[in-house]
């Protein structure tokens, strides 16, 4: 089967009232795309080498989520309810090219966000296909409630922070940062395409291009009890594909509860353990692609 190939993608621009979101389109812009949302604090550069082993008969737009890549920032004084936003901007998009029967694709932060656009509109999505995800994240009450005052503060104090003050590396430096931050999720190749799109070079080195008020996630979270209520909407067929060891979650058997209640309300699931890591998409794409073609040519 024939594959898109590593160059079979250009740069996309989508206006949106606070500026762009920037992404790649890959594949032939005469069809409708599937839409891949990468996970938090990454960029589109996530699918870099997935897409070019999917079939060239299919298109994939993967964007940057705002504040993170080459997308616009939120302007001063909004805040990023991570979650919220990310539905609201799929169905932004969906409308804005009178998308039907939309095919998903989501990994980690964007798998939960495709997830709930799917429970959202669930007569509108035809495919879902989730990476080491099952839901949106979820925090016990307790520790929500604890930590909120402090998340607040934390946002505040990044959005003054000046540009001056913003930590400056060298390539090799941000690099070896970046590489350690992902405590093993990653390998060095792995992180150098996600960082393509990661840092932005200034005077003297090299910044993250991400928006520091990104880094403040616990404002928005969901309960297990509204994950699982969103999970009985969605109708669609469903692809999971969860890496072993994959990431480790709070809550270690609400995975296989989501996966167990999809299989109840949802058109078909289909769900696979695959050898890697909770990047496994990016760090070994031969693993995971098949299992994506497949279950795109199944109709």
């Amino acid at each position: 089967m024939a594959t898109l190939g590593e160059n079979s993608w250009e740069e996309f621009s989508i206006d949106v009232p606070w500026g762009t979101v920037e992404g790649k389109w890959w594949g032939s812009r005469n069809r409708q795309p599937i839409l891949a949302l990468h996970g938090w604090q990454d960029n589109c550069g996530s699918f870099d080498r997935l897409c070019p082993l999917l079939p060239a008969d299919y298109s994939v737009l993967a964007i940057d989520l705002p504040g993170h890549g080459h997308s616009s920032h939120y302007p001063q004084g909004m805040q990023y309810f991570i979650f919220w936003d990310g539905i609201s901007l799929i169905r932004r998009i969906v409308r804005k090219y009178n998308w039907k029967n939309v095919i998903l694709l989501g990994h980690s932060l964007g798998g939960a966000l495709t997830f709930m656009y799917a429970a959202s509109f669930p007569d509108e999505v035809s495919k879902l296909i989730n990476i080491d995800i099952a839901g949106p994240t979820v925090r016990g009450v307790k520790r929500m409630a604890e930590g909120t005052g402090k998340a607040l503060d934390k946002f505040l104090d990044y959005e003054t922070l000046p540009v001056s003050k913003q930590p400056c590396y060298s390539y090799e430096e941000m690099i070896k940062l970046v590489l350690d931050a992902y405590g093993g999720s990653v390998d060095e190749n792995a992180v150098k395409v996600l960082m393509e799109r990661g840092m932005k070079a200034n005077h003297s080195g090299f910044l993250f291009a991400r928006d520091l008020r990104l880094k403040v996630s616990l404002l928005g979270l969901f309960t297990a009890e509204q994950t699982l209520a969103y999970a009985r909407q969605i109708r669609c067929k469903v692809l999971n594909i969860r890496g072993v060891p994959g990431m480790e979650f709070e809550s270690g058997d609400f995975y296989s509860k989501v996966i167990a209640t999809l299989k109840e309300c949802a058109g078909h699931v289909v769900y696979v353990e695959v050898p890697g890591t909770h990047h496994l998409h990016l760090v070994t794409p031969e693993r995971v692609a098949p299992h994506i073609t497949q279950f795109l040519v199944n109709k």
